[in-house]
């Protein structure tokens, strides 16, 4: 992951737009997009869509498909647009973050607050009225548990914050599945677990590339305060136990043999990539050479393919 500079400026120097036309329109709905984070956005609605096949056993109704998917936009959206209200003050110290709308002053602190919170009642009523009251506690507590407990109390206080802070990222699971059913089940779980293994081995590598910039703000993300030898053990450690919490739903008889073929090929090559990581950090390999992206750029992959299988599994049962 990159930034490309715009200009010549030192990081944390945010770009206050004059009166007068510095803000134009499109550029201020670009802004506005961007504060709901489209990308990581995506990553969420992989793991929910997939997960209403399963629930349905087949394809599910397409309209609620479209509604929890615009549903859990809006509420995720929402989430992280409050994210960079709060962490605006660090997001400007950090080259990574540094053209951000806040820091640049596309939209103001004021706007941004305002976006947020209605994006999260906008999101909590068209979930509640269009697909299922309790899929929308759980979209509102996915939004206020990534918000309070991730962004405001863990993430500067501890290397934990991904782990537990992570469970936001797993909530959408339940929501694909309740959509569906209005109910939760061991499947549904099953899969949370799944994400929430999955969380810490995805982002500490990314961590790992870009620890200076946490250290600059004090974050203290477990790249910061441990050696690249107790990062990788983590990562082997939380690797092992996801890919074995993935074979868990053929045993239970919610899935058959598409999905187990996938998840144990996808989570070998996991695994593969991860003892990779740890063997180079082990014999004290450093910067390029370490190839910590590797595993996170295969991570985003891994994760499509499981879900992926689920998705198709049912159809081939």
């Amino acid at each position: 992951m990159c930034v490309t500079a715009v200009e010549s400026r030192p990081a944390g120097v945010a770009l206050t737009p004059s009166p007068g036309g510095h803000r134009p329109f499109g550029a201020r709905v670009k802004a506005f997009v961007a504060l709901t984070k489209p990308r990581i956005i995506e990553l969420l609605l992989i793991t929910t869509v997939p997960v209403m096949f399963l629930a349905a056993q087949g394809v599910p109704d397409l309209w609620l498909v479209l509604t929890t998917t615009v549903g859990g936009y809006l509420s995720a959206g929402g989430a992280n647009a409050l994210n960079m209200y709060i962490d605006r003050d660090i997001d400007a110290l950090m080259d990574r973050t540094s053209q951000r709308p806040l820091v640049t002053g596309m939209v103001s602190p004021r706007e941004c607050l305002v976006f947020g919170i209605s994006l999260g009642v906008v999101s909590t009523l068209w979930f509640g009225l269009l697909v299922n009251w309790l899929s929308a506690a759980l979209a509102l507590g996915a939004l206020l548990f990534y918000v309070v407990v991730y962004t405001m109390l863990l993430k500067r206080r501890t290397s934990q914050n991904i782990i537990w802070g992570g469970i936001a990222g797993c909530l959408p699971v339940l929501i694909g599945w309740s959509s569906v059913t209005n109910s939760l089940s061991w499947a549904a779980v099953i899969l949370f677990a799944v994400i929430f293994f999955w969380t810490p081995p995805h982002y500490w590598p990314l961590s790992m590339k870009v620890k200076e910039d946490y250290a600059r703000v004090g974050v203290p993300m477990l790249p910061v305060i441990a050696s690249n030898r107790v990062v990788a053990r983590q990562i082997v450690i939380y690797s092992w136990v996801m890919v074995g919490v993935s074979l868990l739903l053929t045993p239970l008889g919610y899935t058959g043999w598409f999905y187990t073929a996938v998840a144990l090929l996808a989570g070998g090559f996991w695994l593969w990539e991860a003892h990779g990581l740890q063997n180079r950090a082990r014999a004290g390999v450093t910067g390029g050479k370490l190839k910590e992206m590797r595993l996170f750029h295969w991570s985003i992959t891994y994760v499509s393919l499981l879900f992926l299988a689920v998705a198709v599994d049912p159809f081939l049962r």
